[in-house]
C-alpha cells in the first residue's frame, strides 16, 4: 500500500490541475491508436486496452487522493479546476475535479480495468472494435464525471452512448439487435430532450456554466422561474431514462440481459451517471441558497425513486434468468440512491454514496461471474464432478467405517469429497455477491444500507411519510433480494449434480475476485470511506466552495516575446 501511495504522488507532480485532463486524454488517444493498428493485430490492442486501463485507474487514485490529501498542496477537500480553452469560467469550458467526481472516475477505472481483463479470454473477439468503443466509453464516461458545463456534458453524454450503441450490439444475435433498438430508440429521444432542457434553461438564465446557473437562479425574477422549473422538468426526464428510473425502464433488463457479460459490467456505470447527474445539478441549481426553487422537485424525486425500487424489487423477485438478476439488480440500486437524493439529508447523502460503491462493484462482479455459471451449466451433464475429480466410487464396504452413513442417490457418500476449486470459486462468488446485493452483514451493502438508515432516523426532525416508505421499501427489497438470490444459488449449485466441471481461466477469474475484493475492502476501510462520503455530501448539500472554486480558477499566461524583440 506504501508503494501504491509513493507512486501516486509521483502521478500528483506530473502536476495540478493537468491531471485532470488525463481520464479524458488518455482513452481518446488509445482508441484512435487501436482504430490505427487494424482488426489483424488483437493481441496488440487488448494489451494495449488493459494498459491503458490500468493508468486510467492510477491517474484517477492520484486524483482522488489530491482532493483528500493535506500533503500535497490541496488540503482537505480540495477542489482542482481545469480550463481547456484557457477562458476563465463561466465563458470557457471547465472540467472540475471536487471528492464525487473523483470517487465516481475511479469507480469507472476500478470497473472498466475488471472488464478489460476480462473480456481478453474471449469476448473481445466475438466482434470487431471491442476495445477502440470500451475505451470510447470510458472516455464519454470520465468527461461527463469531470465536465463543469451543461453542454460538454451532453457532448460526452453522447460520446458515451454512441460506443455503448456498438459495444451492446457486440457479438450479434437476434436477442441483442433487438434490444439494440429499443436502447437506442430511448437514448435517442432522452438526448432530444437534454438538448431541449439545456436550450430552454440557456435562454432563461444566459449561462450553461454549471456554477453560474446555481447562482442565476437564485437571482432570476418570478416570472421567469416557471421557465427554469420547466427546463429542470425536461432535463430530469431525460436523466432519469438513462438512469432506469420508472416509468422509463422497460428498456434496461432486455438491454443489460443480451449485452456480453464485460459489456454488462461497464454498463453498471451508466445508470450511475444519470444518478450522478442528478445529484450534481439539483445540488447545485437548487441548493438551500437558491430562493424559491430551493429543492424543486424534492417530493417527485423521492416518489420516482421509491416506484423504481418498488419495481426492482418486485423484478428481481420474479425472475428466473441469471441475467435477469443483474438488471433487476441495477434497478433496486438506481431506485435507492434517487430515492436517497430526493430525501435531501447531507447523512443520507453520505450512506448512499457508500452504497453507490459497493452496489456498483457487486453488480459489475456478479454480470462476470453470471457468464462462467451459464456457460458451466450449459456445458452439459456427462461427468459428474467426484469422477472429473479422480474419486473411485465408493464400495459397501468401504463405508463400514464412517460413523454416519450418509448417501446420495448414486450411494455415494456426501462428505469426504473434495470441492472442485472452480465450483468452489463460483459458489463462494455468488454467495459474495448475495450478501452485497441483499446488503446482509457484514460486507459492505449491509453498511452503506444501515448508513442510510442510521442518518434518515437519526435527524432531529419527526420522520414523514416518505422516510417510512424508502425505510420499509429499503428492507424489504433486500429482503425479496435474499429470496430471489438463494433460491437461484440453489438451483444452480445443490441440485443436478451430475454436471462437467467448470472451465474457468485465470483472465476471468481474477477481474472477478478482484470486484469482490474491493468490496472487502470498502468493508474493511468503512470508516475512512465513510468519512470521505460525509465530507462529499456536505459538499454538495452547501456547493459555495464548488462555485468559488470555478470561479476562482485563472487563465495562464501566454508566452512573452524575450527581451529586445518587438512586441507583436
Amino acid at each position: 500500500m506504501t508503494e501504491l501511495f509513493s507512486l501516486l504522488d509521483r502521478l500528483l507532480e506530473f502536476g495540478m490541475p493537468h491531471l485532470i485532463a488525463v481520464p479524458i486524454l488518455l482513452p481518446a488517444f488509445t482508441a484512435a491508436l487501436m482504430l490505427l493498428m487494424g482488426e489483424q493485430r488483437r493481441r496488440a490492442k487488448s494489451f494495449l486496452s488493459v494498459v491503458s486501463g490500468l493508468l486510467g485507474l492510477l491517474a484517477a487514485l492520484a486524483l482522488l487522493r489530491w482532493v483528500n490529501a493535506v500533503d500535497t498542496g490541496g488540503g482537505p477537500g480540495s477542489i482542482g479546476v481545469y480550463l481547456p480553452g484557457n477562458w476563465r469560467a463561466p465563458f470557457g469550458i471547465v472540467l472540475v475535479a471536487d471528492r464525487l467526481s473523483t470517487m465516481m472516475v475511479a469507480l469507472t477505472g476500478v470497473v472498466a480495468f475488471c472488464a478489460s481483463i476480462y473480456s481478453t479470454s474471449r469476448w473481445d473477439r466475438a466482434g470487431v472494435h471491442f476495445h477502440p468503443l470500451l475505451q470510447l466509453q470510458l472516455m464519454g464516461l470520465n468527461g461527463a464525471f469531470l465536465t463543469g458545463d451543461l453542454f460538454n456534458l451532453f457532448v460526452f453524454f453522447e460520446v458515451m452512448l454512441a460506443a455503448s450503441y456498438g459495444l451492446l450490439l457486440h457479438g450479434s444475435g437476434r436477442l441483442r439487435v433487438q434490444a439494440g433498438l429499443h436502447y437506442v430508440a430511448i437514448n435517442l429521444a432522452a438526448s432530444s430532450l437534454f438538448l431541449i432542457g439545456a436550450a430552454l434553461l440557456y435562454g432563461v438564465t444566459g449561462t450553461l456554466n454549471m456554477a453560474d446557473l446555481g447562482l442565476r437562479i437564485a437571482q432570476l425574477p418570478v416570472a421567469d422561474r416557471g421557465l427554469v422549473h420547466a427546463a429542470a422538468a425536461i432535463l430530469a426526464t431525460a436523466f432519469f431514462a438513462k438512469a432506469g428510473a420508472w416509468p422509463l425502464n422497460f428498456w434496461l433488463v432486455p438491454a443489460y440481459s443480451a449485452a456480453v457479460s464485460p459489456v454488462g459490467a461497464v454498463f453498471a456505470l451508466l445508470t450511475k451517471l444519470g444518478i450522478y447527474t442528478v445529484l450534481r445539478l439539483w445540488s447545485l441549481l437548487f441548493a438551500p441558497d437558491a430562493g424559491s426553487s430551493a429543492l424543486f422537485g424534492q417530493g417527485a424525486l423521492v416518489a420516482i425513486g421509491l416506484a423504481t425500487l418498488f419495481c426492482g424489487a418486485l423484478g428481481i423477485v420474479g425472475t428466473q434468468r441469471l441475467s435477469n438478476l443483474a438488471g433487476f439488480s441495477v434497478l433496486v440500486s438506481a431506485g435507492t440512491l434517487l430515492a436517497a437524493i430526493g430525501l435531501g439529508q447531507p447523512a443520507v447523502w453520505a450512506g448512499a454514496l457508500y452504497y453507490l460503491l459497493s452496489s456498483t462493484l457487486a453488480v459489475s462482479a456478479f454480470f462476470l461471474l453470471i457468464d462462467m455459471i451459464e456457460r458451466w451449466r450449459n456445458a452439459g451433464l456427462s461427468i459428474a464432478p467426484h469422477e472429473a475429480a479422480g474419486d473411485a466410487p465408493f464400495l459397501a464396504e468401504d463405508l463400514r467405517h464412517l460413523d454416519d452413513v450418509n448417501l446420495d442417490d448414486d450411494a455415494q457418500a456426501l462428505y469426504g469429497r473434495a470441492i472442485p476449486a472452480g465450483i468452489a470459486f463460483l459458489g463462494l462468488g455468488f454467495l459474495g455477491c448475495t450478501l452485497l446485493l441483499a446488503g446482509l452483514p457484514p460486507l459492505s451493502g449491509f453498511v452503506g444500507k444501515f448508513a442510510m438508515l442510521s442518518g434518515l432516523l437519526g435527524e432531529a426532525r419527526g420522520l414523514t411519510a416518505a422516510d417510512w416508505a424508502f425505510t420499509a421499501l429499503l428492507i424489504v427489497s433486500g429482503f425479496l433480494t435474499l429470496i430471489a438470490l438463494s433460491r437461484t444459488g440453489i438451483r444452480h449449485f445443490w441440485t443436478q449434480p451430475h454436471q462437467t466441471l467448470p472451465a474457468l481461466r485465470a483472465l476471468e477469474v481474477l477481474p472477478v475476485a478482484a470486484l469482490l475484493a474491493a468490496c472487502l475492502a470498502l468493508t474493511l476501510m468503512a470508516e475512512p470511506v465513510m468519512q470521505h462520503a460525509s465530507a462529499t455530501a456536505q459538499g454538495l448539500r452547501f456547493p459555495s466552495a464548488y462555485r468559488d472554486a470555478v470561479f476562482g480558477a485563472r487563465q495562464r499566461p501566454g508566452p512573452t516575446a524575450p527581451a529586445g524583440d518587438p512586441k507583436p
